[in-house]
């Protein structure tokens, strides 16, 4: 069962895995693999990222 995720622990997790930041647009923080896979992190201040979303950038990162 996901909860709601703290965006930096998102990007935490991400980095480790081997994604990078590529670019930033207003809250919105694109980061990719090499390999080529995508995935986007919102940034709002004081909010979670919820389940739905959280699934959606599980899916994007190939972790289904």
């Amino acid at each position: 069962m996901l909860k709601p995720a703290d965006p930096k622990k998102v990007v935490k997790v991400l980095t480790t895995l081997g994604f990078i930041c590529t670019r930033q647009r207003g809250s919105h923080m694109i980061m990719q693999h090499p390999d080529g896979r995508t995935t986007v992190i919102p940034f709002h201040s004081g909010e979670d990222i919820h389940k739905g979303l959280l699934r959606s950038i599980i899916n994007d990162i190939g972790f289904d």
